[in-house]
């Protein structure tokens, strides 16, 4: 288990975090100089959603240069090189970001690591000037959000989250929709993640693949021996490294329910629950169903659902969102649909244009990036709406280990009257691999 900070160190990094998030909200978010066509980038972490972002990077011929590959494990970065034959010299490799960051010719940083080197790695890249383009969630733990969105301010550099359907053509239909009063005010949203899940078994501890940097590739995190299930893929069952379903996938559909309330805020309660239904004997570390219930000052709600044993997912779909309003309801998926029903009697309404349906915005995301890094303008998921969403996988899950119900106070970034829940905004580094100073 992770050690807690002490006092002091919780106080020290709450008082820092809340100094920064002033700087991110106080206003004008000037951006640093402007930036060739060709952008090169340096890619983070070459596993799987990396090999999607290369794709779609090679397909579209967007005016990029991948000036470097990096990875802990050389055999993720061999996998990655050889999608970029055909598409220019090859880049250079390495296992240490540091190296990618020095290169003063790198404009922008794509960064798809374990959620725990998300933060140090994003600070790190903009305190070197570099754009960043950081994966769900941004931040492991409550505090690294407010330092990033405030980072992003202070160095003026684009920061773009990985939640894509801020940027697919569907989101943007259902938005005019909703800003005409289609539904009236939005008052509630329901987000829900409904995959099947098989058990995971624990397994015994083994060495570390030849050529991987293991005590890398832990950083921050606790010292542990190495285990197959804390490495590729799994690693998100476990609190050192990642956030469990709701900071997988459900952060995908948290996001969404922020946007279809349009808080800017984050909420004064929240409640949590949830457990082990089925999956009985399995490794992870978190429930395999849970259910959190945010409330926003104005009075408005957000409910989050997750359940592991629905093939036949919610309303249709694996993971979506349902928009409640005082004249109906829309009900949205990130799959690319959605449906909207009006009136006492649910009578049906407009939904997404045949040619947009299933256009998820992977596409339209990274192009806002790249387009934000050569003209240094805005992102659709800058780094203080990434902190929004993001922020409520740890408050969620915050209330669902310590007392199920906890009060927030949103001016002053802390739980009122539960000192072991504000312990859990932040966490204790592992040396030297901490956050940059």
């Amino acid at each position: 288990m992770a050690h807690q900070p002490t006092r002091r160190q919780f106080l020290e990094q709450s008082t820092q975090a809340s100094v920064l998030a002033a700087a991110a909200c106080s206003g004008f978010h000037a951006f640093a100089d402007e930036r060739p066509e060709v952008v090169r980038l340096g890619l983070i972490g070459c596993g799987g959603i990396m090999g999607h972002h290369l794709q779609g990077l090679v397909r579209r011929g967007e005016a990029v240069s991948i000036a470097w590959l990096c990875d802990v494990d050389p055999r993720q970065i061999e996998q990655k090189a050889a999608m970029l034959t055909e598409f220019q010299t090859p880049p250079k490799r390495t296992g240490r970001f540091e190296e990618v960051l020095a290169d003063p010719d790198v404009d922008a940083c794509i960064i798809a690591t374990p959620h725990h080197w998300h933060a140090p790695i994003a600070l790190a890249a903009m305190q070197a000037g570099k754009d960043v383009y950081v994966e769900k969630p941004c931040s492991h733990v409550y505090n690294e959000g407010l330092v990033l969105a405030a980072a992003a301010v202070k160095y003026g550099r684009v920061f773009q989250h990985g939640t894509q359907m801020r940027s697919s053509p569907v989101t943007a239909q259902a938005r005019k929709l909703l800003d005409e009063g289609m539904i009236g005010q939005v008052k509630a949203a329901r987000a829900w993640t409904a995959e099947t899940r098989s058990v995971v078994p624990p397994v015994p501890d083994t060495d570390p693949p030849p050529g991987v940097d293991y005590d890398r590739w832990l950083g921050p995190a606790p010292k542990r021996p190495f285990n197959p299930l804390r490495f590729h893929g799994s690693w998100r069952m476990f609190r050192d490294y990642g956030n469990g379903e709701i900071g997988d996938d459900g952060i995908h559909d948290l996001d969404m329910a922020v946007w279809g309330l349009g808080v800017e805020t984050l909420p004064r309660q929240i409640t949590a629950r949830g457990g082990r239904m089925l999956l009985d004997g399995h490794a992870s570390e978190y429930p395999d169903n849970m259910h959190a219930i945010y409330e926003y000052p104005d009075g408005r709600v957000l409910i989050y659902e997750n359940y592991a044993f629905t093939p036949y997912g919610l309303h249709g779909f694996d993971n979506g969102n349902v928009f409640y309003g005082t004249e109906g309801y829309m009900v949205f998926s990130r799959r690319g649909a959605f449906s909207v029903f009006l009136g006492p009697k649910n009578t049906p309404g407009p939904t997404e244009p045949r040619e947009l349906r299933g256009q998820t915005g992977y596409a339209e995301h990274m192009a806002n990036f790249l387009e934000a890094v050569r003209h240094r303008t805005p992102t659709h998921a800058p780094a203080q709406v990434a902190h929004l969403s993001s922020a409520l996988v740890h408050l969620g899950e915050i209330a669902l280990r310590t007392q199920g119900r906890l009060a927030f106070d949103p001016q002053q970034q802390r739980f009122l009257d539960c000192d072991e829940a504000n312990q859990m905004l932040t966490k204790r580094y592992r040396e030297p691999y901490g956050l940059p100073v």
